[in-house]
């Protein structure tokens, strides 16, 4: 439940972000549809009560529990770590001039019906279940949403489910929009 930009620099293997500072609510029930998959928070410290709250406010009463301490606990104990590369929107705007990137926007129809990237594919977050053929195992798969947020969310499922090639545009569409690509 930690922030996308803290979650990115050390996460435990095939965990999913849903950051509790957005829609933590509603992309829960998107993203874990079976109210009673059990679950292990992992939180900032001093969260974990609310994390529980927020959850069964929704349905989710079936969590074990929350790593005391935190990823400094887990990696203190020589646990292993995973990472995620989220590079700033001017980078992403280099790589896009100097090479075809695959770019995805995982936006919602209305957003991306509004204004997108010409050569961006939708795969809005809450159908990327079934989008997954649309990524390449091969080739690196850059994300973004909006602001950041849903695009650490798919960026950390698809990485929980074997696509290692994985890039998060950070501040997304509205940092895009800042640089000469929009």
């Amino acid at each position: 439940t930690r922030g996308a930009q803290t979650f990115k620099d050390g996460f435990i293997p095939r965990s999913i972000n849903i950051g509790l500072i957005g829609d933590f609510a509603p992309w829960v029930g998107t993203m874990i549809p079976d109210v009673e998959h059990p679950l292990v928070i992992v939180c900032d410290e001093g969260t974990e009560e609310e994390v529980v709250t927020r959850l069964a406010r929704v349905g989710y009463d079936h969590v074990l529990g929350h790593l005391k301490g935190g990823m400094a606990a887990w990696q203190a104990a020589g646990k292993e770590v995973d990472r995620l590369e989220s590079i700033t929107a001017e980078e992403f705007a280099q790589r896009m001039k100097a090479n075809p990137l695959h770019v995805f926007d995982v936006r919602k129809p209305g957003e991306w019906a509004a204004e997108h990237l010409v050569d961006a594919q939708h795969a809005s977050l809450q159908f990327i279940n079934t989008h997954h053929a649309a990524f390449s195992k091969n080739e690196p798969n850059y994300i973004h949403c909006q602001g950041g947020y849903r695009s650490m969310i798919a960026a950390s499922l698809l990485k929980a489910r074997g696509y290692h090639n994985v890039i998060d545009v950070a501040g997304g569409f509205a940092a895009i929009k800042r640089t000469d690509l929009a």
